[in-house]
């Protein structure tokens, strides 16, 4: 039974949109790098019904606030539904006046995991996947007033698709699971011949923009110098900027730009900008645009206690991370996650580096995947781990897929493919096969634990033990450590379950080890040849009460001051 505290865990943003039910919430534009000024938000209240059929039911007995899951305080629905049960969602819309250009497309922001979707009647969609976008073109079925209907289901217990940190059978490190529509739904009208897609590849010297749908047109481009325009050609356009103003956390300039093909026309950004692996001074170092830096990070693994996979609002993308920023980290490890399109935009602008991890799938051992490897046990030979070829080839799908979806922002500097060997398999396979698709961005095969093969970095995770270094042909990085519990119970979960590797019991001594663990262990061993640490972490997730920040984002549990401190010492160590 959950107590009276957790049920009433709302953000500030929560506890407004709470108060405030007709409020559509996450009316948004939702994909920033390909932006068109037409949109209609489909959010709000739909109706919903739980059953196990496979056909759209009659009745709709119950309300959902949709981008929210059912399991969400937001949802107004709060509940984990069933295993493998069917839920249905149903809203009518009807389209604004000279809405349609040519062609009305439907986007769904994320379904968890398996969605079908129907527009009067008619399945226009179907897709796999938790994580990821789709859409449908729906000007075909469209009537003067239309009926959308969606069902999801979750298979989350045959561990086939990515799923992450979600278990149904919550508790320690496993969070409440997200089924049903998690993300925005909204609509979008595009001429007959329109722009689908986007991708930019840059250096420190010049961008190159492809776009899929159309092939000749025009790009403009807004630089320190003035607006440039650039020929479209065959779908192609070079931007070669005459003084290249290079994106950084110290100077997180974005170029943005217009393209306008026949009658279709996008808004964009892209930042110029470099990440490698290299030797300095005889140590192998992480260079960003060509000089060494310290990536100093948090594990943030984007939970909030109202909104599960949301924040109330977008904007708690952006709080998130300023409270990182203003705490002096320069990089968040976006733990086995994927968000939406707006948190990345967020560290585009204002500067974050972010550390993305593919999301896992495949089962989970507590001896094989936590308890050896914490005591030494970590060398493995991965190609014969995980070897059912259907969670093989979904994991590799979902690998190609995030790639692809997140390729353009720039404040992405790294992958992590495997963490701790959760659905770890032929890493040197896996190494390869991103290194084919984006070779932009420095690669963690595998996180912490089992080294099966190549890798761009030495991946160490520290628990329980004093951090250690050990010099390397590789930069190394402390991709995981700390997870120090300091827990205020007005502002948790769960008052009684608490889950972290140290514990205290007053906010003092708690931040006078952590500032202890950075003075004494992380900053002696910067000019070794440590290129980053990733502190567990940012904020709190229901039983897990190691982060700086509460769950519900109350309360910051360090002093601002002491932690500048820290990051200014790590920083002057880099040279």
């Amino acid at each position: 039974m959950r107590s009276r505290i957790t049920q009433d865990l709302y953000t500030a943003h929560g506890e407004a949109l709470h108060n405030a039910p007709d409020v559509v919430p996450w009316d948004e534009y939702p994909r920033p790098q390909l932006r068109r000024d037409s949109f209609v938000c489909l959010n709000g209240w739909w109706d919903f019904a739980v059953t196990d059929s496979d056909t759209p039911p009659c009745d709709y007995p119950e309300r959902i606030r949709v981008p929210f899951s059912p399991e969400s305080l937001l949802s107004g629905v709060h509940r984990v539904p069933p295993e493998d049960a069917r839920l249905y969602y149903r809203r009518d819309f009807a389209l604004p006046t000279d809405f349609n250009r040519g062609r009305v497309l439907l986007h769904v922001g994320a379904a968890d995991q398996i969605a079908t979707v129907w527009v009067n009647g008619v399945e226009v969609a179907a897709h796999e996947g938790g994580y990821m976008p789709f859409f449908a073109d729906i000007t075909d079925v469209l009537q003067a007033e239309n009926t959308i209907v969606v069902c999801v289901v979750d298979y989350l217990e045959d561990h086939v698709l990515p799923y992450g940190k979600q278990c149904r059978k919550r508790g320690g490190m496993w969070y409440t699971p997200t089924s049903g529509l998690w993300q925005t739904v909204w609509l979008e009208s595009v001429p007959q011949e329109y722009i689908s897609a986007m991708r930019i590849d840059t250096s420190a010297a010049a961008a190159r923009i492809e776009v899929s749908g159309v092939r000749d047109g025009s790009v403009c481009v807004n630089t320190p110098e003035g607006v440039r325009t650039y020929a479209l050609k065959d779908g192609v356009a070079e931007v070669v900027p005459d003084e290249p103003r290079l994106w950084s956390p110290d100077d997180p300039y974005l170029y943005t730009f217009t393209v306008t093909a026949g009658e279709d026309t996008v808004e964009s950004y892209f930042a110029l900008r470099t990440i490698e692996a290299r030797e300095v001074d005889g140590i192998p170092r992480l260079c960003l645009n060509g000089k060494p830096i310290f990536l100093h990070a948090l594990l943030d693994q984007g939970y909030w206690s109202d909104g599960l996979f949301l924040p109330a609002e977008p904007q708690g993308f952006d709080e998130d991370v300023k409270l990182a920023s203003s705490l002096g980290f320069n990089t968040l490890r976006k733990h086995i996650k994927i968000e939406p399109e707006q948190f990345y935009c967020a560290c585009d602008r204002m500067g974050m580096l972010v550390w993305q991890d593919m999301v896992n799938n495949g089962d989970y051992s507590f001896l094989r995947d936590t308890a050896l490897p914490t005591f030494g046990l970590k060398k493995l030979d991965d190609r014969r781990l995980h070897r059912d070829a259907a969670t093989r080839r979904a994991f590799e799908q979902a690998m190609e897929q995030t790639v692809a979806h997140l390729h353009n922002h720039p404040c992405i500097v790294g992958w992590t493919i495997f963490n701790e060997g959760w659905g770890q398999f032929d890493s040197t396979r896996m190494y390869h096969r991103l290194r084919e698709i984006d070779s932009s961005r420095v690669i963690d095969a595998a996180s912490g634990w089992f080294v099966g093969g190549e890798s761009d970095l030495v991946s160490e995770h520290v628990y329980f033990k004093p951090v250690r270094f050990k010099a390397a042909s590789k930069p190394t990085f402390l991709s995981e450590f700390g997870g120090y519990v300091y827990k205020l119970k007005e502002h948790s979960f769960d008052p009684n379950n608490t889950y972290g590797y140290r514990f205290f019991t007053e906010q003092a001594a708690f931040e006078n080890a952590l500032v202890r663990l950075y003075e004494d262990e992380i900053v002696p061993i910067v000019s070794k040849g440590l290129c980053g640490a990733v502190y567990t972490q940012l904020a709190d997730i229901e039983d897990e009460t190691n982060g700086l920040v509460t769950y519900d984002r109350r309360v910051i549990k360090v002093d601002a001051a002491r932690m500048k401190k820290i990051a200014d010492a790590l920083y002057r160590e880099i040279g």
